[in-house]
């Protein structure tokens, strides 16, 4: 049971805290040459950036947790008020308006990992993590790509093998944010070679820290190393981390899946803000008036807005308490096709000088954007899996035949 707090009181006091310790956003208004003409999709930040971020996320997500902000909706026995999502509601409003510290380096394991120690974990792993998590105290990871599986994850072959109260976990896993910052990680490995390969997978939280977790950076054609691969020798885990039943672990995925998607999706891939960008570049390269590009600017218009109203159902239906669903997988599939029809808007406008850097603000630095949708198409899913999974489970298609 949550604390007994009036909405009125409980955003009294999330204001006084915020008015106390940040101040509000400045009204954002796009102009052209002024500030950064930076729009990568993917953060593309050196070892010192990344350890300064992590540092400023840490101090503030701390303080906020210390407030009672942290895990509004959160169970009391784990560090959480217990309160309703409207007030959790309230507090992202307010925490909107003001200019804090960004909290993506927890992303993943707010959004995935911990949902999933929730679900799947036992006491001993939530009483250790989830408090810790929600407090910025450590950073969670996913670790379930791998080299030789693709988007088949349940044809992964990274072993994990008994020994008496441990697993011990040999394999590799690839395409792995923020395993360079993490300290645990969720992990899903093959426990069993004889099962059928949906059958004979287990689910474990892994330390990052541990003898045998070698982390590598992987260099992107965008230049930076948004993503890694993990090489596990030899790592021992307790059986106390395990997430699930031994060899449930596809059901685990799945809990995790499904929270990635709404996270994946739920950014929605754009908005005002990026629409009037693309719209003032038509206008300074003279190509306003072309009807081919004045169509693409409003096929994408148009398709953004719809997949704004699509995220705010399927947000809604999380935010009363129902889990993710596959409504999610067309969240994900319109963010993913939404950024493809910008990288080609931006082709047909720039031409060259895409490519070129001349030096002309806006312009050149569009690559990093079209340079990056290929990793987001594989994020969370490839558009053909995340098509399956609509049309089996949203449309009611016939399942795609099995390989013979």
């Amino acid at each position: 049971m949550g604390e007994d707090i009036s909405t009125e009181a409980f955003e009294a006091e999330a204001l006084a805290f915020l008015t106390a310790n940040v101040p509000l956003k400045e009204e954002v208004r796009f102009e052209w040459g002024a500030g950064s003409d930076k729009v990568a999709l993917l953060p593309e930040r050196t070892p010192e950036e990344d350890r300064a971020d992590l540092a400023s996320a840490r101090t503030w997500a701390q303080k906020v947790f210390d407030a009672g902000f942290g895990w509004v909706t959160g169970p009391t026995a784990y560090g959480g008020r217990g309160l309703d999502r409207e007030y959790e509601r309230c507090w992202h409003r307010l925490e909107a308006r003001h200019e804090t510290p960004s909290l993506s380096v927890f992303g993943i394991g707010l959004g995935m990992v911990a949902p999933t120690i929730r679900a799947h974990g036992t006491e001993a792993v939530k009483d250790r993590y989830l408090r810790a998590m929600h407090r910025g105290d450590i950073v969670g990871c996913q670790l379930f790509s791998e080299p030789g599986a693709g988007s088949d994850l349940a044809g992964l072959q990274t072993r994990a093998l008994r020994d008496g109260d441990e697993w011990v976990v040999n394999g590799q896993k690839v395409w792995t944010s923020y395993a360079h910052l993490a300290d645990i990680g969720e992990i899903i490995c093959r426990s069993d070679p004889d099962l059928p390969k949906h059958k004979g997978l287990t689910g474990f939280i892994v330390d990052m820290h541990a003898p045998g977790v070698e982390v590598r950076p992987l260099r992107q054609m965008t230049g930076g190393a948004s993503f890694n691969e993990v090489f596990f020798t030899d790592v021992r885990i307790p059986d106390s981390h395990r997430l699930g039943e031994v060899n449930g672990g596809w059901s685990v995925a799945l809990t995790t899946l499904m929270n990635e998607r709404a996270a994946i999706g739920g950014g929605g891939g754009g908005g005002a803000l990026a629409l009037t960008r693309l719209i003032e570049l038509a206008r300074h390269a003279g190509r306003a008036d072309d009807p081919l590009v004045r169509q693409q600017l409003a096929r994408l218009v148009v398709h953004t807005r719809v997949a704004g109203y699509n995220n705010l159902r399927a947000m809604a239906k999380v935010a009363s308490g129902q889990a993710p669903g596959p409504e999610l997988s067309l969240a994900k599939m319109s963010l993913t096709q939404n950024m493809g029809m910008t990288a080609d808007l931006v082709s047909s406008i720039l031409g060259a000088a895409l490519v070129a850097d001349s030096g002309a603000w806006g312009t050149y630095a569009w690559g990093e954007l079209v340079l990056g949708l290929p990793g987001l198409r594989v994020a969370g899913g490839t558009d053909e899996v995340l098509r399956n999974i609509v049309g089996e489970r949203v449309l009611g298609l016939p399942k795609e035949p099995a390989p013979r």
